[in-house]
């Protein structure tokens, strides 16, 4: 009896003090998080509850942490404990082929799993590819590694193709769900769209991970991320402090480590949309304003810069990145950026020092290995950055704490074209009225931004496509719309993203589309024709259909593009990757106009935005195209359109 009482002792005090402060919390975070589902952004104790959330969301997250290791235990033929750490599905180069592993990060063993395949009716089990003890793991580094040969990277015009087809099946599900479809039709489009989904997640990595058995072989992972990278080397690194033994599991331990895997899991289904239940969030569409302010918390003085990643399409992408900020512990950067998004749910933050020691060489991609300081990631919540107003945070990482701000503009709000009032300037100004008053025949502007980016920055890494510094690029227009004589002077002087962004963001606000209002619909016609011959007469008549100053303009554009691609191989920029970022600026409807062409906004790859992207993608990839050749031709067309 008394051991009875003494047990239940126990219990209730185990009760009282761990179980229930921790329930406790679990409902306080749930009271908070409806609190500030229903309080107005403007109310004095929004950014209080916004506080009060943050740090319980945190506590829960590290009470988890502290608990997975206990839940995840498998227990070895000679009776010893091994945990689980980590687990998630990785690109292995095996053979010169990609193959997608489930790789188990347990405390003595690094295992790389298959998942068999199996009939109907039968448990799923996982087939071990290769294992190796943490005691003989080692990560050489960019001096000692062997050059690898060359992966194969898959063109850009294929994965976008990918996302293409992604985002079309994607609306066809939505329609067939709204209109109350068949089961079967939806099933069969769903698995059509998880083919292409396991595609892109399989060829879009290009970021190799090298492991290495110092018995043996070594292993190519390729990643899309390099905070994803980060986590993994910190988990194996942060095991190996460990007093760790070397040891060779029999056929036996391995086939029990192995059928432990599946029960051991916590990534339970390869990271695609498809996956998804239909009552999770979608993501979101439009794009995201960050302003990267400053970081403290550095030990010594370093050149110190951040960049930024965002999900996308399954995995994560780099976006932008900040200038070094040389020989500091406390940098100050005050950038802003626009980024992109596409379904995104997460940003991610990463500080590097910068690394100016060319011996200190990735082999296995030729680029200079900068060492991370520190990584944080924040989940986008809806309803915190859909506001007017910036929400300024802090992340903090390894002692060291990022603060930043941000804001998000839905696609809908980013498509509208805003006339200039003032028709002094040059941005939001009709091209006509720009090149009458120049006396020019392609407005100065695009001119000098051409001239910078082909002078200093055709064979900069993602021209086009990486933000530009958002001050910079808004301190630009202003000195092109003054006219301002240090032009010149300044151009020269500032990063040349923001000069690319400058010129981006000339077109996006043109009152009117490069390639005019009235002429898209037909360009959406023609584009879809079928016999090569019929398209090619459509798209050069309505070429000669356009305004003179939007033709000569679209014509210096379009060869400066291509110049641009030509350095592909040292740039990344392929004529596809550059359609991708220019086409909608090029095409888009204004407001007025485009009513019936608004995207949708929780799907940004729209019938229509692939349109505008393959029309420019087929001017690209024409033969010189010359104006007076145009002209010539026009006496035996008609200009109707």
């Amino acid at each position: 009896m008394e051991i009875l009482l003494i047990i239940r002792f126990c219990c209730n005090c185990t009760y009282a003090l761990l179980y229930k402060p921790i329930d406790r919390v679990t409902r306080s975070t749930l009271v908070l998080h409806d609190l500030l589902k229903h309080t107005p952004v403007d109310h004095p104790d929004y950014p209080l509850l916004q506080d009060a959330l943050r740090i319980s969301q945190n506590f829960l997250s590290s009470i988890n942490e502290d608990i997975d290791p206990r839940r995840t235990a498998v227990t070895t033929p000679k009776g010893e404990t091994r945990q689980l750490v980590k687990d998630g599905f990785l690109v292995e180069m095996s053979e010169s082929s990609r193959k997608l592993r489930h790789v188990f990060l347990f405390t003595d063993v690094l295992l790389c799993a298959k998942l068999k395949k199996t009939s109907a009716g039968k448990h799923q089990q996982y087939d071990c590819k290769w294992y190796i003890p943490l005691a003989d793991l080692v990560f050489p580094s960019p001096e000692e590694s062997e050059a690898s040969p060359q992966v194969h990277l898959f063109p850009d015009h294929e994965l976008e193709d990918m996302k293409m087809k992604i985002s079309a099946l994607k609306s066809e599900i939505q329609k067939e769900k709204a209109n109350k479809g068949q089961s079967r039709a939806i099933e069969r489009l769903k698995k059509k769209m998880f083919e292409n989904e396991f595609l892109l997640l399989l060829n879009s990595p290009t970021i190799p991970f090298r492991i290495h058995n110092r018995n043996g072989k070594s292993y190519l992972f390729l990643l899309s991320s390099d905070y994803e990278r980060s986590e993994w080397r910190e988990a194996i690194q942060k095991l190996q402090k460990k007093d760790l033994q070397a040891f060779v599991l029999s056929s036996v331990e391995l086939q029990v480590l192995t059928g432990s895997c599946f029960k051991l899991r916590t990534v339970h289904n390869i990271p695609v949309t498809s996956n998804k239940d239909d009552d999770e969030s979608p993501g979101l569409y439009g794009f995201l304003h960050v302003i990267v302010h400053s970081a403290k918390g550095f030990k010594q003085s370093a050149n110190l810069y951040c960049t930024l990643e965002v999900d996308s399409f399954g995995y994560f992408v780099s976006k932008a990145k900040t200038r070094v900020f040389r020989d500091t512990t406390e940098p100050k950067w005050d950038e802003e950026f626009e980024i992109e998004l596409e379904g995104s749910q997460s940003l991610r933050i990463l500080c590097y020092e910068k690394c100016y020691d060319k011996t200190k060489v990735n082999k296995d991609n030729n680029e200079i290995v900068d060492k991370i300081m520190g990584k944080g990631q924040i989940q986008l919540d809806p309803q915190t950055v859909e506001t007017k107003n910036w929400h300024t945070d802090v992340i903090e990482m390894n002692g060291i704490k990022v603060e930043f701000s941000m804001k998000f503009t839905s696609r809908d709000m980013s498509l509208k074209r805003t006339p200039s009032k003032k028709q002094t300037g040059v941005f939001g100004v009709k091209i006509s009225v720009v090149t009458k008053r120049e006396r020019s025949k392609v407005p100065y502007i695009v001119r000098q931004c051409v001239e910078e980016v082909e002078k200093r920055g055709i064979e900069e890494v993602g021209i086009y496509r990486i933000s530009g510094v958002a001050t910079d690029i808004q301190a630009l227009k202003a000195v092109f719309d003054a006219n301002n004589k240090d032009i010149l002077l300044m151009l020269s002087d500032m990063d040349i993203n923001a000069i690319a962004g400058t010129l981006k963001l000339y077109f996006r606000e043109l009152p009117e589309p490069l390639l005019t209002d009235r002429l898209y619909p037909a360009f959406m016609e023609g584009i879809a024709l079928s016999d090569p011959a019929a398209k090619e007469n459509c798209m050069m008549h309505l070429l000669r259909s356009l305004p003179d100053p939007n033709l000569i303009t679209f014509l210096f554009l379009l060869e400066h593009l291509k110049r641009v691609a030509e350095k592909e191989p040292i740039n990344k920029m392929s004529l596809h990757n550059l359609a991708t970022v220019f086409g909608p600026t090029l095409l888009r409807p204004s407001e007025v106009e485009s009513k019936a062409h608004l995207t949708s906004a929780a799907d940004i790859w729209s019938h229509d935005v692939m349109a505008q992207v393959q029309v420019l993608l087929y001017y690209l990839q024409h033969p010189p195209i010359s104006f007076a050749e145009l002209k010539r031709n026009t006496l035996y067309f008609s200009t109707d359109v």
